[in-house]
């Protein structure tokens, strides 16, 4: 293969598959519960929402949505079986969370989760950023920027940015600090506030 000189990895969800795919994405609309990329995909939102274990749903809420209601929201989902639609599991969330939510709606952290179980987003995240290293360009200072999302992206590239750095490793971090966007840059795209961006690239 050909070394490249950059590589940029864009973690964020695309607009057409939150409102066009049809696929329960969104908390919003009454859609089927798929949450696949893939839609070869064997897992679905449905099998993790109906048919994992009480405990199990509480472990995917808690682990991937940060969730601190996640054992009482999965018992609220359990006890509402079956829930086929995005609408009726954000509505059973809703009720779970009792109101106690203000700035997001207590359903985007549970859909958060339900969906990086389903597609493994964290365990490709790993996988992608240690062939995206094996491609860079090791003579010409190769870099990779990576433009996370969400808490927990953003501390797997940066744990792996720092495993991968020193002499021995042959990388250098070049963001010391993570780079979020300006308030200009907010005002003109609202969905950017959460981005974060990490860089770092050969020696």
């Amino acid at each position: 293969f050909c070394p490249v000189d950059g590589i940029l990895l864009d973690l964020g969800l695309s607009s057409l598959q939150l409102e066009g795919e049809g696929r329960g994405f969104s908390f919003r609309r009454e859609e089927p519960l798929d949450m696949r990329f893939d839609p070869l995909g064997k897992l679905t939102a449905w099998d993790v929402v109906n048919e994992y274990s009480q405990k199990e749903l509480a472990r995917v809420i808690a682990t991937y949505g940060e969730e601190h209601k996640a054992a009482h929201i999965a018992r609220v989902i359990a006890y509402n079986r079956p829930i086929d639609t995005s609408l009726h599991l954000a509505q059973v969330v809703e009720r779970a969370a009792r109101q106690s939510w203000s700035r997001i709606h207590p359903a985007t952290r549970v859909f958060q989760a339900i969906r990086i179980e389903v597609n493994g987003e964290l365990d490709n995240l790993e996988l992608a950023l240690r062939q995206v290293v094996s491609l860079l360009d090791h003579n010409h200072q190769g870099r990779v920027v990576v433009i996370s999302y969400h808490s927990l992206e953003d501390r797997l590239v940066k744990r792996f940015f720092r495993q991968e750095s020193g002499e021995s490793k042959g990388m250098r971090v070049v963001s010391k600090k993570v780079i979020s966007p300006s308030r200009e840059e907010v005002r003109a795209n609202p969905r950017s506030r959460s981005a974060r961006l990490r860089v770092a690239e050969h020696i």
